[in-house]
């Protein structure tokens, strides 16, 4: 346990995160709230909504499991919101251990984990609630409210199950029974996915796509890529060097590869995405592929990164609508959708609000 002395000279140092432990004026009616997320734009998303809030006050926010730990028994915050995937310790172990290292300091956790035994485990830390990231623009002000009232907040996607320990009572509309019993995963396997990746290199971005990509083909199914030619002709070695016969796959036309500029050249009229024309290419490409694959049920992966040319080019609400009119494919379609943002060049001019805007059009949010 630091004393009282060791906890401040701790504080400056805890400054040099990704942003500065703020000073302000402490007033007995405030709140005091430490923020924990690695994804940049998602933390500001955090911080300015609950700006919003005169009562709260935000003490820190900082991106690294560790820190986290080390600044909520500095600060001892009245609240910290916590994401689970964070580096160097994930957020389950560090509420475990804020729950020994500051005892007052009320666990809302904010997380793109959706899967039941995950909502668990994090309650079962002694967490107040739970809030999944594509639901936070309508439920994260209500969850702070209610966590400090000191009562259990958990997302409206969940109701009626009895967690172990009998810490909420929330069920899981949404996911199997099953599912209880299943190993903690990220973007768990249901039907008609459609998913977003925000990425910090092109590295990150194709690790990620690979594994999408070569899952799909491995196992049978069909995939499409939607993607510059440097991104494209980045991934050909990569799913090559899995043990893939990606030029088979090629002339068997389970896996079919167009250029991203292409694509939305074929859809755009007047600047924005056309409906009737964006839904004949992409259910094209689907059946297409998904009749190659020679299989009952063939399922389709597709990656496509054109909303992040989209953004790049300052086209947000074309972006926005082919969000929403890729959300419509994968309601009728047998498809995995990935969306791929690589932060570099697009993040640096997008805000929270379009941030969250993006996350709302998903069902499972990545931050890598």
């Amino acid at each position: 346990m630091l004393s009282q002395k060791q906890r401040l000279e701790l504080v400056p140092m805890l400054s040099r995160g990704p942003r500065s432990v703020r000073e302000g004026n402490l007033e007995t009616s405030s709140s005091r709230v430490l923020v924990v997320e690695d994804s940049e734009p998602f933390r500001n998303f955090i911080c300015s909504t609950l700006g919003r809030r005169p009562e709260l006050q935000i003490v820190g926010d900082v991106m690294d499991g560790l820190q986290a730990v080390h600044t909520a028994q500095a600060l001892r915050p009245d609240l910290i919101v916590l994401d689970i995937g964070l580096p160097s310790l994930n957020g389950i172990e560090v509420a475990r251990r804020i729950r020994k290292v500051s005892r007052k300091s009320k666990i809302l956790f904010v997380s793109q984990e959706s899967s039941a035994v995950v909502v668990r485990e994090a309650l079962d830390t002694g967490a107040h609630g739970y809030v999944l990231k594509t639901d936070a623009g309508r439920e994260l002000l209500d969850a702070v409210s209610a966590v400090l009232r000191g009562e259990r907040f958990v997302g409206k996607r969940f109701s009626g199950h009895d967690f172990v320990g009998g810490l909420a009572q929330t069920a899981f509309q949404q996911f199997p029974p099953e599912n209880a019993s299943a190993p903690i995963q990220r973007g768990m396997e249901i039907a008609r996915r459609h998913e977003v990746g925000f990425y910090s290199d092109d590295q990150r971005l194709l690790d990620h796509v690979t594994q999408f990509i070569g899952d799909a083909l491995a196992s049978g199914d069909a995939a499409v890529v939607v993607a510059s030619k440097s991104h494209r002709d980045n991934l050909v070695p990569r799913l090559q060097a899995q043990g893939l016969d990606i030029d088979a796959a090629n002339e068997q036309g389970r896996f079919i590869s167009i250029d991203v500029a292409d694509m939305l050249s074929a859809i755009m009229i007047d600047g924005m995405p056309d409906p009737g024309r964006f839904f004949n290419l992409f259910n094209n490409l689907i059946v297409t592929a998904a009749d190659a694959a020679k299989r009952e049920q063939a399922r389709v992966a597709v990656f496509g990164e054109g909303v992040h040319l989209l953004c790049e080019r300052g086209d947000t609400e074309a972006a926005i609508r082919v969000e929403r009119l890729t959300k419509q494919i994968a309601k009728t379609n047998e498809v995995n959708i990935l969306c791929g943002y690589c932060l570099g060049p697009v993040m640096s001019g997008m805000d929270s609000h379009l941030f969250q805007r993006i996350c709302e059009e998903h069902s499972t949010v990545y931050c890598r």
